[in-house]
């Protein structure tokens, strides 16, 4: 086969294209620099398909594969997948951390412990009462403050069951909204749904869409602070996205459904510890508190020799009280204590105090815990999302840097070219004018 005259122009356009199309990709990465979410691209270049010359075209007679330059292969995201799953396994943990430490801490500030206003310093100032009683058997005045502290104490276990019992109620209503038709998991599987259907259409166009990949990437890394995110990769770019247990978005097609099965787990994340505080932790308290109110009651009932403390929960603790005028400091005649004493010497021997200071211990250890996790989580996701922008992101030095070799090659290219024009203007304006 013949080689033409203005192979090397073509060959040197090729050149000029490839380093034109490098030059526009670094703009483009120069101007994604501070976007959340971009990923740096690349032009892949590779050497275009050689022109096969045939037999004759070398000295010894046998054909010749001659080179035609270069051609931009593929425009590539700099990304990897690894440290994607990373990213997002450390932003639910953050997430699973944050959300317990947040509703934990609440509960410690209501149990306000130590403090003079806490239930401790309540059935202390309780169990001084009966002792002030037992000392002034007679005295209206002791009696109404028998009556008070009583009545502090049962509010104190009132509010402080309400107050865990609000949090539970809030952490339910929290889930709902977050899994709710109108909520973000629900928005998160729309906008994947349509990506994927974009990312299809773009690839069967012979197109490269890596933008749109950056976004459905971003989505995927703002679903993982809701639950464990996994995704599997289907035909044509498009990804199926399980979120737990639960379906999410199946090519094309939204799973999430308007209302959660009850076999629905969320493997961690903002929803997992959501489910764990509705059905575990929180829960756990009340019960925990419920015992020491009943312990509390029995007691103090056992030593009165009748009903004291009517409810056998925190929330019902207190119901029924006796009257000022009608609590009794002993069973004998006038200045009798026994009564007064039997209750007052409850402070060392019901189990309720230690009841109670289990439960604080409990409480504070679970909000420690959460907020050293929270803390710890923090620091991985960061160091995680640095490993990641240190391959995926945007260096500026990095890219001026290349543009300047995109524009000493363009250069080159374009001198070569120059070279080839001025040759075939001496061989075309002066042919046929040799010896002249």
């Amino acid at each position: 086969m013949p080689i033409s005259s203005f192979l090397g122009l073509q060959t040197s356009l090729r050149g000029l294209l490839a380093q034109q199309r490098s030059l526009d990709v670094a703009a483009h990465n120069i101007a994604n620099a501070n976007t959340v979410g971009y990923t740096r691209q690349e032009a892949s270049l590779g050497a275009a398909d050689p022109l096969h010359t045939g037999s004759g075209a070398l000295q010894n007679g046998s054909g010749a594969y001659l080179g035609q330059g270069v051609d931009v292969t593929a425009y590539r995201r700099i990304r990897d997948s690894f440290l994607d799953l990373q990213v997002r396994a450390q932003t639910m943990a953050l997430n699973d951390a944050t959300t317990a430490a947040e509703s934990l801490d609440r509960v410690q500030s209501a149990v306000n412990e130590p403090s003079d206003t806490g239930i401790n310093s309540l059935l202390t100032k309780f169990y001084d009462a009966w002792n002030d009683l037992a000392a002034h058997p007679e005295s209206a005045g002791s009696r109404e403050a028998v009556n008070k502290a009583a009545a502090t104490l049962a509010d104190a276990f009132k509010t402080l069951a309400t107050d865990i019992g609000n949090a539970t109620t809030d952490a339910q209503n929290e889930f709902t909204a977050l899994t709710g038709s109108t909520g973000p998991i629900q928005a998160a599987a729309t906008s994947i749904a349509k990506l994927n259907k974009a990312i299809d259409n773009a690839i069967d166009a012979g197109q490269s869409p890596n933008d749109l990949l950056d976004q459905r990437d971003q989505v995927l890394d703002e679903l993982s602070q809701y639950g464990n995110v996994s995704v599997t990769p289907q035909a044509n770019g498009r990804i199926q996205v399980m979120l737990g247990n639960q379906s999410v978005v199946d090519d094309t097609i939204v799973d999430w459904p308007a209302s959660l099965p009850s076999t629905f787990a969320a493997g961690g994340g903002q929803l997992g510890a959501l489910q764990t505080l509705t059905t575990t932790t929180l829960p756990g308290y009340l019960a925990a508190l419920d015992q020491v109110a009943n312990t509390l009651a029995t007691d103090v009932n056992a030593a009165y020799g009748s009903t004291f403390f009517g409810g056998t929960t925190a929330l019902t603790l207190g119901t029924g009280i006796p009257a000022a005028s009608s609590i009794a400091a002993g069973t004998g005649a006038a200045g009798s204590n026994d009564i007064a004493l039997a209750v007052q010497s409850l402070r060392d021997s019901s189990a309720a105090g230690q009841q109670y200071a289990a439960f604080v211990r409990q409480v504070g250890s679970d909000a420690d815990n959460a907020l050293n996790a929270q803390t710890v989580a923090q620091a991985a996701v960061d160091s995680a999302e640095d490993r990641r922008q240190n391959i995926s992101g945007v260096s500026l030095d990095e890219e001026m840097a290349n543009m300047l070799r995109f524009q000493r090659g363009y250069q080159a290219s374009a001198r070569a070219m120059s070279s080839i024009d001025d040759m075939l203007d001496t061989l075309i304006s002066r042919a046929g004018r040799v010896g002249l």
